[in-house]
């Protein structure tokens, strides 16, 4: 027996049928102007409600539980804790269009850390719902903050968004930076520097009040 989860029809929201959702599909493909009844999209409706699962999963897992378990046995470590470049793939909740980037979370502990993979987790919970950058970096800075109550929180995200770069405005290749500073990573300047100089980036280019 494995501990895989099983998709139900209840799925992500109570009131709305895996049935419902397909029909949505195909109303979608209709008004773009396509024949959901032709071959090559009859199964296009149970595949892209599928991958909607998979996408928005985030609604369906708590990120405190995830950071419920903590070790306090560290042999008194009490130096920053940081992992960098944790790939992402969000969906920005203005077009539903990719938002593709990396997040780079740091904490200074107070006696108590948290398994490195639950980082990375934290990250994945609210990636996989609908986003904006600016909120998702608050969410996982604050989610930590709270839950394991270090003596600061860095968290900053690097992202593209094809909601600018594939449509509105075409501009492919540029990034977008946002951060959220707590405790002792925004009033301690030389532990702000720090945690930058490991992610690989200049202090000028990251507000301390972010």
């Amino acid at each position: 027996m494995t501990n895989e989860r099983v998709a139900t029809d209840t799925d992500h929201t109570s009131d709305v049928s895996r049935a419902d959702a397909e029909a949505a599909v195909r109303t979608l493909i209709r008004w773009a102007g396509d024949d959901p009844a032709r071959e090559g999209l009859l199964d296009t409706p149970s595949r892209v409600v599928r991958s909607y699962e998979e996408f928005f999963s985030g609604y369906a897992q708590d990120p405190a539980e995830i950071l419920s378990r903590t070790f306090s046995e560290v042999d008194g470590y009490d130096e920053m804790i940081v992992m960098t470049d944790i790939r992402f793939e969000s969906h920005c909740e203005h077009h539903m269009v990719p938002i593709i980037g990396k997040a780079h979370v740091g904490y200074l502990p107070d006696r108590r850390v948290v398994g490195i993979s639950k980082l990375a987790r934290l990250v994945e919970i609210y990636a996989k719902r609908l986003q904006i950058q600016e909120k998702m970096t608050v969410q996982i800075a604050d989610t930590l903050h709270s839950v394991l109550q270090p003596k600061g929180v860095a968290v900053v995200i690097e992202a593209s968004h094809q909601c600018m770069t594939t449509r509105g405005v075409h501009k492919p290749g540029v990034g977008l930076v946002t951060s959220r500073m707590l405790g002792a990573f925004r009033k301690d300047a030389s532990t702000r520097r720090e945690f930058l100089a490991i992610v690989g980036m200049s202090a000028g280019n990251v507000l301390p009040n972010t």
